[in-house]
């Protein structure tokens, strides 16, 4: 190499070998110091470098000019990034200005990333849920006879939400489903489009097939709730606890579980209690207080621990004996449905002790695709008592399959479950929805308009606590996962078929426990 060459290969930062190979590929170094004079050569080598410089800074100075095109020179990614800014809830005097809702949240969502990924499959079950308005549409008369069947009213009108109440709902959940809606706006804003619908927060479905069939039938009225069953039309929404529960002082999702994967790491499976474990009101239903004869006593014992759960001694106490991260300390736990579904399904199921599921009869948004014997082990609501007993016996003698089923529950839960998966299913629920509305929505005249400084700031207490901590601060970097296509009805008829038929064979290796047992006996 030439010295001027040696001289240029001082000041390239890739290195001698680098700078040597580059400009015999680009330049033709070899030909050119036998061509021409040093002269020239440092003035070939003295435009590389400042064309080099004025492409660092951008500067355009020769239009077209080649040099910008050679691969020697390094690139900068010019892209613009969305500055993010976060908006906590604030609720100064200063920051609300006399104003309930502040115009201070990006109005527009410009995520930073373009790719999506397929959402879980229980997203499919939204297709599900808004079938048995496919061919009709909704209609403005739909949502007015629908009224009786709900709570509240949720109408969306340009990015701002529109509250209509009807009537008073059970403690705070309907505060934090609102709340949840608003997260929503927040992490999408611009996103949501335009809707109008009406909200139950109670236990019972509302909504009934058997109400819609006939000649003289009407067309039944769309109303969302937190569970829905085989015999009724509710469209299946995520529940209010995602943001907390403070009447029970059970942290928002985020913070539940990352409390709940704290505790599992205080004892591993074997060193846990064998034996079933549930902690909860048994007077809410009467397969709890059937569930509660299978307590431990001085004739029987079914391999069970039940504990009744006494909330107003619990509120005295500050929860202290509630805390849900400390109750993985058993090697199963029951589910056990409570007036319909129950909350406790994904804390219980978070534990990675097997689950010991007593058939349900409901189900919330994402429960419909986990799978007996994958996820749970299945329990027959009759004869609960020797179906919790063997399968208790059956976990002792085969730990590491009893394991692996608790493992499987808890990763779907853990890894399936989180709160971008909430939001999304949020998101793709309500777009499909609002696609199924024949009218344009509009705010109607006894609605006020919510917002998170309107539901958040008049609270002092624990309700204001969890809303801080479950604000969306910022707008999302990404789009929603893609919404899959909805299941075939030969799937789901399978999906029922196998759920069934695992359900018998279970039964069968109980009945030959049992005889077994018996013949022992005898």
């Amino acid at each position: 190499m030439g010295e001027a060459a040696k001289l240029f290969a001082g000041f390239w930062p890739y290195g001698d070998q680098q700078i040597h190979g580059c400009l015999h590929k680009k330049v033709g170094i070899g030909r050119l110091h036998g061509l021409v004079s040093t002269t020239t050569f440092i003035f070939l080598v003295s435009f590389l470098l400042i064309a080099t410089f004025l492409n660092w800074m951008q500067i355009p100075i020769i239009q077209g000019s080649p040099l910008t095109n050679m691969s020697l020179l390094p690139t900068r990614n010019t892209k613009k990034h969305y500055e993010r800014v976060e908006v906590p809830l604030n609720c100064s005097k200063a920051a609300l200005q006399g104003r309930k809702c502040p115009d201070n949240y990006p109005r527009v969502f410009e995520p930073e990333e373009s790719s999506t990924e397929t959402c879980p499959d229980y997203f499919r079950w939204i297709h599900h849920d808004l079938q048995q308005w496919k061919t009709t549409g909704i209609t403005q008369d739909m949502i007015e006879r629908g009224k009786p069947s709900a709570h509240f009213r949720i109408v969306i009108v340009g990015g701002n939400v529109y509250v209509e109440k009807y009537s008073k709902p059970f403690q705070t959940r309907d505060l934090f489903t609102k709340w949840g809606i608003l997260q929503l706006l927040r992490l999408y804003p611009g996103k949501v489009p335009d809707l109008d619908l009406l909200f139950f927060s109670g236990d019972k479905t509302q909504i009934m097939k058997r109400d819609y069939h006939g000649p003289n039938a009407t067309f039944p009225p769309p109303v969302f709730h937190y569970c829905g069953s085989e015999e009724a039309l509710d469209i299946v929404f995520p529940d209010w606890t995602f943001w907390g529960w403070a009447e029970v002082k059970i942290m928002p999702w985020e913070d539940t579980l990352r409390a709940i994967k704290k505790g599992l790491k205080r004892l591993k499976w074997e060193e846990r209690e064998p034996y079933a474990f549930w902690k909860g009101n048994p007077y809410v239903a009467e397969d709890r207080l059937d569930l509660m004869k299978c307590n431990l006593s001085d004739k029987y014992d079914w391999n069970v621990r039940l504990y009744h759960q006494n909330w107003s001694k619990a509120t005295q106490e500050g929860f202290k004996g509630s805390k849900l991260e400390e109750q993985c300390h058993y090697r199963y736990k029951i589910y056990t449905e409570g007036a319909t579904w129950s909350v406790s399904e994904k804390y219980i199921m978070a534990c990675d002790s097997m689950t010991l599921m007593i058939k349900p009869e409901f189900h919330d948004f994402f429960s419909r695709s986990l799978v007996p014997m994958e996820h749970y082990w299945p329990i027959r609501r009759k004869d609960k008592c020797r179906g919790l007993k063997f399968a208790v016996e059956w976990g002792n003698s085969h730990s590491q399959r009893a394991q692996a089923i608790g493992k499987a529950g808890s990763k779907f839960i853990q890894e399936l479950l989180t709160m971008r998966n909430v939001y999304d299913y949020m998101f793709h629920l309500l777009n499909e929805y609002s696609k199924l509305l024949k009218f344009k929505p509009t705010v109607p005249p006894k609605a006020r308009r919510i917002c998170v400084e309107s539901l958040g700031c008049p609270h002092t207490d624990l309700k204001r606590e969890f809303m801080e901590q479950s604000t969306v601060k910022s707008p999302s970097n990404k789009l929603p996962c893609e919404l899959p296509p909805p299941f075939e009805p030969q799937v789901i008829q399978a999906s029922l078929e196998n759920k069934e038929k695992m359900a018998k064979q279970v039964e069968t290796w109980e009945t030959v426990y049992w005889n077994k047992l018996n013949d022992n006996k005898q």
